[in-house]
């Protein structure tokens, strides 16, 4: 039995969903996400709309990739719920001599201890704002996948060193601290 799945998806305030033909579609204040429905996973589910809650079951509860699907798409649908009501945000910094970031238009610079300076694309839906330090910015946009991974490629610019503490890091990780090499 999921333990993801089997509670209803509770449509927030100024949130709306509908099903059109193979698609979820999730309205909201921040914006809209479409969930497609006609992969060969999803269709192991059943999605009904309420006026406050999404509910979805399993169409057969002795297969397990139907039952894993429950789930998965239980989540999926509550991160959109979430997305387009809050917003996700990914805040980082980075730690090292010389170490920053900037943001030009749509792009995104980082001086990370290279002989050049490594510019990024900001992926279309996304920001990065800048927090109150040079090296302190924060990646936000609805939908949860493509904040995660657009912070976890800036963080493979200059991954966090743990013999130097040198790097990109997520605010809140700890990297554990290792012991140099001794004579």
């Amino acid at each position: 039995m999921s333990r993801a799945g089997k509670y209803p998806i509770k449509l927030t305030e100024g949130v709306s969903a509908a099903i059109a033909g193979d698609v979820l579609t999730v309205k909201g204040p921040k914006g809209e996400i479409k969930i497609s429905l006609d992969t060969k996973h999803a269709g192991l589910v059943d999605i009904k709309i309420d006026a406050e809650h999404v509910i979805v079951t399993p169409k057969d509860t002795e297969e397990k990739t139907s039952r894993t699907m429950w789930g998965t798409m239980a989540r999926n649908i509550r991160a959109a719920v979430q997305g387009v009501s809050e917003g996700f945000s990914k805040p980082m910094y980075m730690n090292g001599v010389g170490y920053k970031a900037s943001v030009n238009g749509n792009k995104l610079v980082l001086v990370a201890g290279y002989s050049h300076d490594v510019i990024m694309e900001i992926p279309e839906g996304l920001t990065v704002k800048m927090g109150d330090a040079p090296t302190e910015f924060t990646v936000m946009g609805i939908d949860k996948c493509l904040v995660g991974q657009f912070a976890d490629k800036i963080r493979k610019v200059r991954k966090a060193d743990p013999y130097k503490g040198k790097g990109i890091f997520f605010k809140g990780e700890r990297i554990r601290r290792k012991e140099g090499k001794k004579k």
